[in-house]
This record gives C-alpha cells, structure tokens and sequence, in this order.
C-alpha cells in the first residue's frame, strides 16, 4: 500500500516529506529507541514513536523508511521537519497512542503475514 493511502486511511496530518507518500509501505515498526531502529526495522517499514528530534529522520534515511508516524499528539520542530523535506521522509501526525496506530496498521493489511 503506497503512504498517501495509509496517510488517508488513517486519518494523519502530514507535517513534513509529502512527495515521499509515494513510496510502498511494506510493514511496521513500532519504537523509541533509534538504536533499536535501526538494528531491526525493515526496509520499507512505517515508523511509530514519540521520538520527534532530526535524528529521527537519520534513522529513516539509513533503513530507508517509507515514513514516520509520532503518536500522542507529538510535533516535530522546524529542523526535523525541514530534514525530513530535503529527504523526502513523510512525518505522518496521530493524536492516538503507538498502541492504536500499530493495531489500525495491522488491521489495514499493514505487517501480516500471509499463510
């Protein structure tokens, strides 16, 4: 499922990194230790945490993230944002908690495994 439909989906405001709504979201992850992060997330992974510092969006870039939801009403601030349109990482807005973004993820087809 591309960003931009999930971003409607669920129903999140976009902050930053629109033209990056393009890209397939192929699972999700769920965390708020960037070095959990990036030891297990997955290439194509939506991103749900209450992180919403630039390095957020270093973390994206180097797994190659689809995009970023900050969960419980979080804003990212004018740097993290500005990063994140240079790289074309979406920043997706939820006033839910992690827990209720990553069931409407599952519910949407969003990380399930298929038998």
């Amino acid at each position: 499922m591309k960003g931009a439909e999930l971003q409607k989906l669920l129903g999140v405001e976009v902050a930053a990194g629109a033209r990056g709504l393009e890209k397939e979201v192929t699972s999700g992850y769920c965390g708020d230790l960037l070095s959990d992060v990036m030891a297990n997330a997955k290439e194509g992974a939506i991103w749900v945490t209450i992180q919403s510092h630039q390095n957020i969006v270093a973390v994206a870039v180097l797994k190659r993230l689809a995009a970023i939801v900050l969960a419980n009403s979080r804003i990212p601030d004018e740097e993290t944002r500005a990063k994140a349109e240079a790289e074309g990482i979406p920043i997706l807005l939820s006033a839910l908690g992690a827990y209720q973004i990553a069931g409407r993820l599952y519910e949407l087809g969003i990380g399930r495994i298929e038998a």
